[in-house]
């Protein structure tokens, strides 16, 4: 994790502890809804308050004394999240007054042994500041009681004015602005993209598929860590949150998504923005592993999660998971290969992952796949192999004539990465079909050894015009 000093936020559900993380950092790093128990994993994110830095990890909202299992699973989360802080904000319900509840936290907290503000939050309503019971919290003995609105912002400068005091931490340096991302496809002349161009980084993979196929036990695997929740309720999962894990000197970045279901079994509007979440995960990430049920792979979801992971051009790595159970039932890989390349043919190109996240088997062999991809999707290919190439396709099988009239190929080069994108200057591009289009990236893809998404974009030659010849 950040070597930054970590803030903990805590409290009973629904008392506006994601509204708050949110207000902090500066934007939706987590799902608000006006449901309890929205938040279950923890949360974290980064904020900077007066030029100093710090995390935040916004935690589930719990209550000490339920036998529910899920919420002993949440309370667990939030305890976890206290005790790695080095401060606690507890977050009550300034409308409802002190609670049995709030009291029962504030003595798990007490005894982390960790400094604990208090949040007294939602002081934004017709009530007079003045009305506000901020006694009943101060009788809780705890460190400070700020009043505050997370929704409207109210407060919350003293609050973490008073956090950072407390941290004792200096002013960071100016930090330096990020450079935008690029990727756009150039549209008017040819250019080509240099090695100096090329990305670099660390991999960011999205771990993406229907509820309960294991996507948070897998990177609890990966984290070597009781990171997220796990259990056998589907849908646990509803925030997409990133995590760092070092393999093998490389650094990735994990994103753990909600299980992305049929549109039409999405009826809760918490559920529709989890989706949207995952989705905008994908965005953000190179590669995308879908994580697949070894007991039921290949089904309708499947597919259209695999779909949509091509369709953003994104690195695919199918995890079949599960596949202890698989083995015992007398699965085999080149069966399971072969099975789920007949129902999916168009992820055919994408390496398979067969692991186990419950038992961590196999589950470092995800980031080697990672790791491999990425190389090509970032690659820098030669022009003169592109184009030694082009004429190898055209001699072996030259486009298809339209009209009487042939298609000549005549020069590719690469104008983009991540993907890697080519343009094909050619006569008549319109001409060129769909099934002449699946041959040149067949081609392309065995050439160059290619597993990940490319896009090809077959552009007319435009021809210089000689300018017009002036008199005198």
């Amino acid at each position: 994790m950040s070597p930054r000093p970590l803030v903990a936020l805590v409290g009973r559900p629904n008392v506006g502890k994601s509204t708050l993380f949110n207000r902090i950092v500066g934007r939706r790093a987590a799902i608000v809804e006006n449901l309890p128990g929205v938040t279950r994993d923890r949360n974290y994110a980064d904020a900077v308050w007066d030029g100093r830095t710090l995390s935040l990890v916004d935690t589930g909202g719990f209550e000490p004394h339920s036998r529910d299992g899920l919420m002993v699973l949440v309370r667990r989360q939030a305890q976890l999240a206290a005790e790695e802080a080095a401060i606690v904000v507890l977050v009550v319900d300034g409308r409802d007054g002190l609670t049995d509840v709030d009291r029962a936290i504030a003595e798990i907290l007490r005894r982390t042994g960790k400094p604990i503000f208090v949040a007294v939050n939602k002081v934004d309503g017709p009530r007079p500041a003045e009305e506000i019971p901020l006694a009943e919290f101060f009788a809780l003995g705890l460190a400070e009681v700020f009043p505050v609105s997370a929704e409207h912002g109210l407060g919350t400068g003293d609050l973490l004015d008073a956090v950072v005091a407390r941290l004792g931490l200096p002013p960071a340096p100016e930090a330096a602005a990020e450079p935008g991302e690029g990727g756009a496809e150039a549209e008017g002349e040819l250019t080509e993209v240099s090695e100096a161009d090329r990305p670099a980084g660390d991999v960011r993979i999205a771990i993406v598929g229907r509820p309960n196929v294991g996507k948070s036990t897998l990177v609890n695997a990966l984290l070597g860590e009781e990171r997220f929740v796990v259990s056998d309720v589907p849908g646990t999962t509803r925030d997409s949150i990133d995590s760092l894990v070092v393999h093998r000197g490389r650094r990735f970045v994990v994103t753990d998504t909600a299980g992305i279901r049929r549109k039409a079994t999405i009826s809760a509007s918490i559920e529709a923005y989890s989706v949207v979440r995952a989705m905008k995960a994908m965005d953000g990430a190179e590669v995308v592993a879908v994580v697949l049920d070894a007991t039921e792979a290949g089904v309708d979801q499947d597919a259209k999660l695999l779909a949509l992971a091509l369709e953003k051009a994104r690195v695919l790595v199918v995890v079949v998971n599960k596949w202890d159970v698989a083995e015992r039932e007398g699965a085999t890989q080149d069966y399971y290969r072969t099975e789920l390349r007949r129902r999916l043919p168009f992820v055919a190109f994408a390496p398979m992952v067969f692991l186990s996240a419950r038992e961590g088997r196999n589950v470092g062999k995800l980031l080697d796949q990672a790791a491999r991809l990425v190389e090509q999707f970032r690659a820098r290919f030669p022009t003169p192999a592109l184009n030694d190439l082009l004429v190898r396709i055209q001699e072996e099988h030259p486009a298809p004539s339209s009209g009487g009239r042939p298609v000549k190929l005549f020069y590719a080069a690469q104008t983009g990465y991540a993907p890697p994108t080519f343009v094909i200057q050619c006569s008549r591009p319109e001409a060129i079909g769909d099934p002449y289009r699946r041959h040149v990236e067949h081609r392309w893809r065995s050439a160059f050894g290619l597993e990940v998404p490319i896009r090809l974009v077959f552009r007319e030659r435009k021809r210089r015009r000689r300018p017009p010849r002036t008199e005198g």
